[in-house]
């Protein structure tokens, strides 16, 4: 049989059989503007890592953000890094998993999860997604349990549930840190992973230099990306602080997962977006920022059935107080389980922390707390509000005692109230504590023998 008469599959089977060269996993540079650049098309998803070739071998790292028209855009790591046109950018193997393990308990890393301590690299076994591992919505335990966070306030008026999502919302300079530094140094968790993004480099030293010493340290992991950094690189870090939080779930433990400031996340995103192109909305965010908000929340709560819980805290930054027309603030509050209102006026008193009780809410309060325990959460808003909005009408001397009951309790209660929201950072308040001084403030003292659910 000549080869002209030879059947097709024959010839199917060879063309099969011969080797097929590689794709070429690298392109050269085309545009660079100082952060982002655009190379010649080589096979790359987004979030897959890339090596680029610096002037004089100052080689940086480029994530690989998105394609059009046969080119990738790239976000570079270190800004400002000299590259000229047509240098190589060859990508790099998987980067899309990161090390865990209990090793990173003590110690401060960055986004790349490079030690800031000065120690050793930690040795870490295992490895969890970047991005996480989705869950079954149906098959998560339920938010039943209290969560004690060390603050007597919350405990009392605002109580949080394991695998809650809590935002504290306020302006600048009344207290966020002092806050979640209590928290996070006092609350009741087996696990603390503590996520410092797009603060300033002093105030992280300044964090990790009071919560990174002694017992808090051994239950602590710090992932901390000043706002120096690259925007990819704020963002990298709250994936791989939200990917640690998820491996402890995973072991089964109870985990405080603080990200501060959520705002801040939004602001590396807003970044990215306009620069890819995106049109600007509200104040200036591109629809990616409001998308990667919840993207990034429901990541926390509580797990599968015999794992444990990641009960998230978010500062959420408010431009000039206002927490009503900020989209940032807007979106995170729709997809939290609650928030915490700080005031400013409260701060200026010298009420410390300054959380805005009739401003604030859980919404699942009533999930993890009884029935004697909500009446008497209910009755101290009340007088609070009642209090706050006749303030100006008592100092003008126009209330006359007897007129509103609740008024005449706030005014004669008000000294109480006051100090039961103040509190010193240093001296931690339990549950059962601040369950009991409530009730014993605001409600009958014969329901404290119904005890906390």
């Amino acid at each position: 049989m000549t080869t002209a008469t030879r059947p097709v599959p024959f010839l199917t089977a060879c063309i099969r059989a011969m080797p097929r060269p590689r794709p070429v996993l690298a392109g050269r540079v085309l545009r660079y503007d100082g952060l982002h650049l655009e190379t010649t098309g080589f096979p790359a998803e987004p979030g897959a890592v890339a090596l680029v070739e610096g002037v004089a071998g100052r080689n940086t790292l480029a994530e690989v953000v998105g394609f059009k028209d046969g080119r990738n855009k790239l976000v570079m790591t270190e800004p400002g890094t000299p590259v000229v046109a047509g240098a190589w950018v060859r990508l790099r193997p998987d980067r899309q998993e990161v090390a865990v393990g209990d090793a990173l308990l003590g110690r401060v890393i960055d986004a790349q999860g490079t030690p800031l301590d000065d120690r050793p690299a930690p040795l870490l076994a295992e490895t969890w997604p970047l991005a996480g591992r989705p869950l079954n919505p149906l098959a998560r335990c339920p938010v039943d349990r209290p969560f004690d966070c060390g603050v007597r306030v919350v405990n009392a008026a605002l109580t949080m549930g394991e695998g809650q999502r809590v935002g504290i919302i306020a302006g600048s300079g009344v207290g966020k840190s002092v806050l979640i530094e209590m928290m996070a140094r006092n609350a009741q968790a087996d696990v603390v992973v503590l996520a410092l993004i797009g603060e300033r480099a002093r105030e992280v030293g300044h964090m990790a230099s009071r919560l990174m010493q002694g017992a808090a340290a051994e239950r602590c992991c710090m992932v901390a990306v000043p706002a120096d950094r690259s925007p990819l690189l704020r963002l990298r870090g709250v994936r791989r602080a939200l990917a640690i939080a998820e491996w402890f779930r995973h072991t089964g433990r109870r985990v405080l997962l603080i990200i501060d400031s959520l705002t801040r996340v939004g602001h590396a995103q807003r970044e990215i977006g306009l620069a890819m192109g995106e049109q600007p909305t509200a104040k200036g965010y591109p629809p990616s920022v409001i998308a990667l908000i919840p993207s990034l929340l429901e990541r926390a709560g509580p797990g599968l059935q015999g794992e444990g819980t990641i009960t998230a805290i978010c500062t959420v930054l408010a431009d000039g107080d206002d927490t009503l027309a900020d989209p940032v603030v807007d979106s995170a509050r729709a997809i939290l389980d609650g928030h915490m209102v700080l005031s400013r006026d409260q701060a200026q008193m010298g009420i410390y922390p300054a959380i805005d009780v009739t401003q604030s809410i859980s919404r699942v309060m009533a999930d993890v707390t009884d029935r004697a325990h909500q009446t008497a959460a209910q009755r101290f808003r009340k007088l609070i509000a009642a209090y706050q909005a006749n303030q100006d009408l008592m100092l003008m001397g126009a209330y006359s005692p007897g007129q509103d009951k609740d008024l005449d309790d706030s005014i004669r209660l008000w000294p109480q109230l006051r100090a039961f929201i103040a509190q010193d950072p240093w001296e931690p308040v339990g549950l059962v504590a601040s369950r009991e001084a409530l009730v014993t403030l605001c409600g009958d003292p014969q329901t404290l023998s119904d005890g906390v659910s």
